[in-house]
């Protein structure tokens, strides 16, 4: 309830605020609406709207999917196989040295303009924080469990890959789940940048789609309505997964979370 108080007062402020500017300086619709002309105009395109948005979240979903899978099987084989780290390692990198905006026009060219470019672009945005601190938190197991795991792998008759295997089911990977967590809620954060970028790069439909087409015929109105609502879903999509992460993660008594 506190969150929930807490939000509307923060929405209420920056509204007013936005209110405020509109009224102080007087500026031309087509530069800066009002937000009760960007309600109306969200009222009467309420349906082409949501059409984008369904395309939009669409991709970020998959995009997750698809990020989310990368990095955790990555941050695995790097963690089991240091050798995996030479080769991968400058992937990671590479991903995220060079500028999103110069991948877009390329993933468009070898994609197409449907809705693979824009999966595509999500998930190589998401793979990074994923992959890097999945492994971070693998590669900190605690070293006391790591010995106990020894001693006790001693012991056992188990062929070497199945004492591995117990290795990372039964210590590593619970050790490093908070971590892998932190490495999806920033994924959640950024997912919405892929998909609209990949829809600035060449697309038919989405959000990011409709806010150039707005800006082109100089409908900032329509702009603002579909910026807000790809706002809207960025931030339930943070705190929902934030929640999910909460609840699977309901065994770590010292989780911290950004909300």
């Amino acid at each position: 309830m506190a969150k929930f108080l807490r939000l509307t007062i923060t929405v209420s402020g920056l509204l007013g605020i936005w209110w405020l500017v509109v009224w102080a300086t007087s500026l031309p619709k087509f530069i800066l609406p009002s937000p009760l002309q960007v309600f109306i105009k969200f009222s009467e395109r309420y349906d082409i709207i949501f059409e984008n948005a369904v395309t939009t979240a669409t991709e970020i979903l998959l995009g997750l999917a698809f990020g989310i899978s990368l990095g955790v099987l990555s941050a695995l084989a790097i963690s089991i196989h240091r050798g995996v780290k030479q080769w991968v390692m400058p992937v990671l990198v590479a991903s995220q040295a060079i500028p999103v905006f110069a991948i877009a026009p390329l993933l468009v060219l070898w994609f197409d303009y449907g809705i693979t470019s824009k999966v595509v672009m999500a998930t190589l945005i998401i793979y990074f924080p994923v992959t890097v601190s999945f492994l971070d938190g693998l590669n900190r197991t605690s070293s006391d469990w790591r010995d106990m795991a020894s001693v006790m792998q001693s012991r056992s008759k188990s062929a070497a890959p199945m004492r591995l295997f117990r290795l990372y089911r039964y210590i590593k990977i619970p050790f490093a789940l908070p971590a892998l967590a932190s490495g999806i809620r920033v994924a959640a954060a950024v997912a919405p940048i892929g998909a609209v970028v990949g829809e600035w790069g060449g697309s038919s439909s989405g959000l990011g789609y409709l806010m150039l087409h707005a800006n082109g015929r100089m409908q900032t109105d329509l702009l603002f309505a579909s910026l807000l609502t790809l706002t809207v879903m960025a931030i339930s999509l943070f705190y929902l997964t934030d929640y999910i992460l909460k609840l699977a993660l309901k065994w770590q008594p010292d989780q911290e979370t950004l909300t």
